[in-house]
């Protein structure tokens, strides 16, 4: 199916702005469920990456070895909002590893959470890397490099083996050759991949349908996966959207977003996953354009619609709190270029 997605910000009745989106949903093989016009869009894979980049260390045992539990797993794909919760989970897993806050190379920014904003904010000297809402990812990463032996200093550099293994596990995810991989340096300083949308919905495939009687790669996979489910909240928290579509759908959607305008899905029940780009990087259409298209898909009862209402058809509001427009996304079949 060849489907043309737009998001349209109306104010009133005046449509003020319009998100064009490219979208593809694929199996496990790479066969096109659905589809936009430029599927194999290239981008950055951002935040989304993260479930493949906790892969190497469940896959080899260290997860276990470290006693990391499935919740502790999920902040570890997270990105999360820098609540207390989030905190005391990444701080349990430093604790563990003998590490201080000092040894995450993320870098502070101010959390999403209200209540640990307010309190740095009374506090500046609170203030620590524990906070990025990429903590959790990077406790992996140093988590990895004390289990294979390899300095810690370091580990957010591309030359360095945690990066390096970090490119072949999202590779072979993805079903691209490693060196076709593009790489620049992401918000959090480690290494940021590039490739194809549909390689993307792939490796959300592969996630969404690993056996957990499979191999050591399948089991890895699932465990990650039903962590991801069964903690919604550690994988990102109150206002994130993946964590809502989750919720809201539980045990059959594993998501999780990324930087400028990405969202990747996987259907557990299809073995389907799903990757959306906003291509000017504008994620307030996404939510709503997510939805839409897994209506599209039959993946959403009428009861896990009602719950991502608020979602599905979001109010404008201005500073007095008056409703002033919504936001609307318009699906449209296209005909497929013939030869």
């Amino acid at each position: 199916m060849r489907l043309q997605v737009d998001g349209t910000v109306w104010r009133g009745a005046i449509p003020e702005s319009r998100h064009r989106m490219q979208a593809v949903v694929t199996d496990a093989s790479g066969r096109a469920v659905l589809e936009t016009s430029e599927s194999g869009l290239v981008t950055t894979f951002r935040s989304a990456a993260k479930p493949f980049q906790a892969l190497p260390l469940v896959e080899r045992g260290h997860a276990e070895r470290w006693k990391i539990t499935d919740e502790e797993l999920a902040v570890l794909c997270a990105s999360h909002t820098g609540s207390a919760y989030h905190v005391a989970l990444v701080t349990g897993i430093l604790d563990r590893l003998g590490l201080t806050e000092s040894a995450l190379a993320c870098g502070y920014h101010d959390p999403l959470d209200p209540e640990s904003l307010a309190e740095l904010r009374a506090r500046a000297d609170g203030r620590s890397p524990v906070y990025n809402n990429c903590s959790g990812k990077h406790a992996g990463m140093l988590c990895l490099a004390m289990s294979e032996g390899w300095p810690t200093l370091g580990y957010e550099r591309a030359d360095h083996p945690v990066q390096q293994l970090m490119r072949r596990s999202i590779a072979e995810m993805c079903g691209v050759a490693p060196e076709s991989l593009l790489t620049a340096i992401d918000g959090c300083s480690v290494t940021v991949f590039a490739l194809p949308l549909d390689a993307m919905a792939r490796g959300y495939a592969r996630l969404a349908g690993a056996a957990a009687s499979g191999d050591g790669r399948e089991r890895a996979l699932a465990r990650i996966r039903g962590a991801m489910m069964g903690f919604p909240a550690a994988t990102g928290g109150r206002g994130r959207f993946s964590s809502d579509l989750m919720a809201a759908a539980p045990g059959r959607l594993v998501a999780k977003g990324g930087a400028e305008g990405l969202e990747c899905v996987g259907l557990t029940g299809e073995g389907w996953g799903l990757a959306i780009k906003s291509e000017d990087g504008s994620a307030r259409a996404l939510p709503t354009a997510v939805i839409a298209l897994l209506e599209q898909l039959g993946a959403l009862s009428r009861e896990e619609l009602a719950r991502l209402e608020p979602l599905s058809r979001p109010r404008i509001r201005n500073t007095a709190g008056l409703d002033v427009g919504t936001i609307e996304v318009t699906l449209r079949s296209t005909a497929r270029a013939t030869a």
